[in-house]
């Protein structure tokens, strides 16, 4: 086959793909392949500029592009992305209209260009199937109607030590075999050599190959060299997300490979991770602060050598698939959480993150640090069951030393940034009057403020204002979640899967119509009784006063879940601390019946 008729086969297949052309019969097709000129681009090359004239359309035959747009402010919008098979710049090129974004290539790729004249030469050829291809685009784009195709190439991964030594291999090996277990990849170290290696300098040979590869595979792991080398530039420049490496003793000072590959055009169009390597069987996690303060990266992970968890938690991170689960407030009918978790843990679902709020985030941090549930149920009713001295009214009813003490004996000196498990504890910010998310700073610190209800204990002080129990404004603060998953707010799915389990019972809270007034008296003496109609004492009027503001959104709470848990836990009282181990039997009874409905596909572990 000749080098031109090869390239026409190309372009055919190209078409026959297209979204846009793949409705055409073989005649149309050919003539408009043979309208089209090919070219290869560079990684990070503009193609498209916005504001400039649209005078021609592209189509991708192998690669990867990123549609963006600068605001009137400066500020870098990402859109979508153009896969293989693809168009783009039709709908300017037909409307005569200037660009109004840019388009550039974030992996090295081939694209075939038709010029208006070109295109105005197949439209007088062939007017009925041009017009009725072109008129369906400018419908679709002038409805936003979204591109529904079938997402057919691999996602790419590049990873790039920042210091000498084996850490980048550990990582690319160790995310090669957790991604094996859910599809088929490929690891893509300097070592491979590819088509363009025995070709002329032409890189089509090479194109093809790795779009061949993106065919083929679902996961493609390139692993730089150390070092700015030609091979760990081609690697970022194939990559959509980009993973440095560094170990955990490493200077956090930022690295010249890392200053060098910023200077590469399409690097601001790419997610961007750091991994923190550290020696296998670590008990706890190195400083990472530092390291975050670099806002170039997305996230920062820690992991252990040889840890296959770990690594199974980072792949499902970057490729969208991590699960998150919101424990709520509720007092003794928080001991639900225990049994949840462990219906999750035998249904083979992880936990990639954990937050919650009051009880749900003192179970949750205890579950963050690695306790085994049998030990964390023991625990925490110990914790629960352990009084507090009242005080002088002047702040709260209670002091709260007893608690912050007990707390500073589970967590000691632990920091939430350096637990293996990410993990965020809800408060309510009384000095702002919004929902703080603590996810830094001493874990002990973090669990006493989101346990701390207004007028019972002390607000916590934090750089200057006051956290109490998050359930004024958030019990089961879901929109957390979202956040760290990366989820937005008006997107219900693709990021990743939320588990929020609420333990705040709807009950009510009222008196019989006839009385005017409430006496204390009478409530002394309807709890000494056993009294059915006894009237509600400051602890049920308190404890509704602060959960008032989530009971009020918990119907938008629940559509931000994708799965709802509401264990039937309203017959335990709120102080019900000896029925722990009961309340965690019906939280784990009932999971198991929900999980089992859900039809959930859980990831292999």
């Amino acid at each position: 086959m000749t080098e031109t008729a090869g390239r026409l086969s190309r372009i055919r297949e190209a078409l026959r793909t297209s979204h846009v052309f793949g409705m055409l019969d073989d005649a149309v097709l050919n003539d408009l392949a043979g309208c089209l000129e090919l070219h290869t681009v560079q990684g990070g090359a503009v193609i498209l500029r916005q504001g400039d004239a649209a005078d021609s359309m592209l189509i991708l035959l192998s690669g990867r592009l990123r549609v963006s747009r600068h605001d009137a402010q400066g500020t870098l919008n990402l859109y979508n992305e153009i896969c293989p098979g693809e168009s783009v710049g039709e709908t300017g090129m037909i409307l005569h209209q200037a660009r109004i974004a840019n388009v550039t290539a974030v992996r090295d790729s081939t694209l075939a260009i038709l010029h208006r004249k070109s295109f105005e030469r197949l439209l007088a050829d062939h007017p009925i199937p041009l017009n009725r291809v072109f008129s369906q685009t400018i419908f679709n784009h002038l409805r936003h109607t979204p591109q529904a195709l079938e997402r057919r190439y691999a996602s790419s991964f590049a990873v790039i030590p920042l210091h000498a030594g084996d850490a980048a291999a550990e990582v690319a090996g160790s995310l090669t075999a957790a991604f094996s277990r859910t599809g088929r990849v490929f690891h893509v170290p300097a070592t491979v050599q590819s088509p363009a290696a025995t070709s002329d300098n032409s890189r089509e040979p090479e194109l093809d190959w790795l779009a061949a590869l993106e065919r083929e595979f679902d996961y493609l792991v390139y692993e730089g060299d150390q070092g700015i080398t030609p091979w760990t530039r081609r690697a970022f420049r194939q990559a959509d997300q980009v993973i440095f490496v560094a170990t955990s003793d490493a200077s956090p000072d930022r690295a010249e490979i890392a200053k060098r590959l910023a200077e590469e055009t399409s690097y601001a169009l790419k997610r961007k991770h750091l991994v923190l390597v550290h020696p296998a069987g670590a008990t706890a996690a190195g400083p990472a602060d530092q390291w975050r303060s670099d806002r170039d990266f997305e996230r920062v992970y820690l992991v252990r050598r040889d840890n296959d968890r770990d690594y199974q938690r980072l792949a499902r991170f970057i490729t969208g698939n991590a699960f998150g689960v919101v424990l709520g407030g509720g007092g003794a009918r928080g001991f639900a959480h225990v049994g949840v978790l462990r219906a999750l843990e035998e249904a083979g679902i992880p936990v990639d993150v954990v937050g919650g709020n009051s009880m749900g985030a003192l179970i949750g941090a205890q579950y963050a640090c690695g306790t085994p549930l049998d030990d964390l149920l023991a625990q925490t009713r110990r914790f629960a069951r352990g009084g507090e001295r009242p005080t002088i009214p002047v702040i709260s009813l209670f002091s709260g030393r007893r608690m912050e003490r007990d707390l500073r004996r589970i967590f000691g000196d632990t920091l939430i940034e350096q637990l293996w498990l990410p993990y965020f504890a809800a408060a309510c910010n009384l000095s702002e009057a919004v929902t703080t998310v603590q996810d830094s700073g001493p874990l002990w610190r973090a669990v006493l403020a989101s346990n701390s209800p207004a007028g019972l204990l002390p607000p916590v002080p934090n750089n200057g204002q006051l956290l109490v129990d998050g359930a004024i404004l958030d019990n089961v603060p879901v929109g957390a979640m979202r956040q760290r998953l990366g989820i937005p707010l008006e997107r219900r799915r693709g990021h990743g899967t939320i588990i929020a389990v609420d333990v705040d019972v709807r009950a009510g809270l009222g008196v019989e119509p006839e009385i005017n007034r409430l006496s204390a008296w009478r409530t002394i003496k309807g709890r000494l009784t056993g009294s059915a109609d006894a009237l509600p004492g400051i602890g049920d009027i308190l404890y509704r006063a602060g959960h008032i503001g989530g009971l009020h959104q918990r119907e938008r709470t629940m559509k931000l879940a994708d799965h709802y848990l509401e264990p039937p836990v309203a017959r335990f009282p709120l102080m019900a601390y000896r029925s722990a181990a009961e309340i965690a039997e019906v939280g784990y009874r009932y999971a198991r019946e929900q999980i089992d409905r859900w039809n959930l596909k859980a990831p292999s572990q």
